[in-house]
């Protein structure tokens, strides 16, 4: 008998291996409607810079790129035929250095349409903005997903002080997370950190393309142009990932340039901001670089990328599936 009971206990791990797998398969493969490419910023329990930011005493994952004007108008597509939290800015097609987005119809269908290319950052989002979306996200960015709960407790909430809830999937940066993976060396816990987010202590020029070192920021010239002169019709703007030599450590992208980002630093009323935008000088690239904003404020140069929970490997989970699929036949037998 007891050695029965032992049997039937192993065929019921070994199914209950396969139905964990199956299910964390089948959720990894469900259709969001938006894809965030993240990299791995691991390196966990690393040591803080000499500014007394970026240790992480954990592995997380981190968007590759800014969220883009394609992603945020999906995002709006999907939540805002109301827009009861004004997600969606006017400035987004009025600007048009930063466009963009249009909104079309009338309260209740509202659409929104990609102006240009979609894969420039979007700008002209708040705080609020910012956490909506990564709630959204860790809701499962399908139509319809709640924006007010998740990653941040809102239900409605448009000012104050929101921090962040344990257990979320996705959310906005810390002030460490997103430092670390802007100025960090990598490689090791005690690696060091660069001035710059290009992995340079040097200047960055701002040339497109694949020469290291370099991102989308004022030198002189604008980036887009090479040309002091600011044209209020032509979009200053890049691309994510333009600067195709000039990533960091992790692999981000334009941690440097194009748009400063929202992080969720709580700085007295104000929540923090880091990194440059096309039309800063040098100065806003360094690591010593810290800046605050109104939560409410959505600027015209702060767009924002996510953070989220490392995912497990597929394979990982396809290796367990299938022990869990040859112990449940072989086990079943010798009932």
């Amino acid at each position: 008998m007891a050695h029965y009971i032992v049997k039937k206990r192993s065929v019921s791990l070994a199914l209950a291996l396969f139905l964990v797998a199956f299910t964390a398969i089948s959720n990894l493969s469900a259709q969001a409607l938006v894809n965030i490419e993240t990299v791995t910023v691991g390196d966990a329990g690393n040591a803080a810079d000499t500014t007394g930011y970026g240790a992480v005493g954990y592995e997380f994952n981190l968007g590759k790129y800014e969220v883009t004007i394609g992603q945020y108008t999906t995002f709006l597509n999907a939540v805002a035929a109301t827009d009861t939290y004004s997600l969606y800015n006017p400035n987004m097609a009025t600007n048009l250095n930063m466009a963009g987005i249009t909104q079309a119809g009338s309260s209740g269908s509202f659409s929104y349409s990609v102006i240009g290319s979609g894969n420039r950052p979007i700008s002209y989002v708040s705080w609020f903005d910012a956490a909506r979306f990564a709630n959204w996200m860790n809701n499962g960015a399908t139509i319809g997903a709640s924006t007010e709960t998740g990653a941040y407790t809102l239900n409605g909430a448009t000012t104050g002080i929101i921090t962040k809830n344990p257990g979320a999937e996705w959310w906005i940066p810390s002030e460490d997370e997103w430092y670390k993976a802007a100025y960090s060396m990598g490689g090791g816990t005690n690696a060091g950190y660069w001035d710059y987010p290009t992995q340079s202590d040097s200047t960055p020029g701002n040339l497109i393309g694949g020469v290291t070192n370099q991102a989308n920021y004022n030198n002189g010239v604008y980036s887009v142009t090479q040309s002091n002169a600011l044209d209020s019709t032509l979009n200053y703007l890049t691309d994510t990932g333009s600067f195709s030599g000039s990533a960091g450590a992790y692999d981000t992208f334009d941690q440097g340039g194009n748009v400063s980002e929202w992080n969720d630093a709580v700085i007295g009323s104000s929540r923090g901001v880091r990194g440059s935008a096309w039309f800063y000088l040098e100065d806003f690239l360094q690591s010593s670089s810290r800046g605050s904003n109104a939560p409410t404020n959505a600027s015209s140069h702060v767009g924002f990328r996510v953070a989220s929970v490392p995912e497990p490997s597929i394979y990982a989970l396809l290796l367990l599936a299938g022990a869990g699929w040859l112990l449940w036949p072989r086990r079943k037998a010798n009932l």
